[in-house]
């Protein structure tokens, strides 16, 4: 088995802890472009950032 492609195991793939909640999110294919710049886990995080 091939263990450096992703076969629907999250543990391979990276993490960051979000500025607000401090949860922990997982990288998603959507973050790909801009995975640096990723901060919030969410809309309701991002918009908490301001108060």
């Amino acid at each position: 088995m091939n263990k450096t492609s992703f076969t629907g195991n999250k543990s391979f793939l990276p993490t960051k802890v979000c500025a607000v909640c401090t949860k922990e999110m997982t990288w998603r294919k959507s973050w790909a472009k801009n995975w640096e710049a990723v901060k919030y886990c969410s809309d309701v995080c991002r918009h908490k950032k301001a108060t």
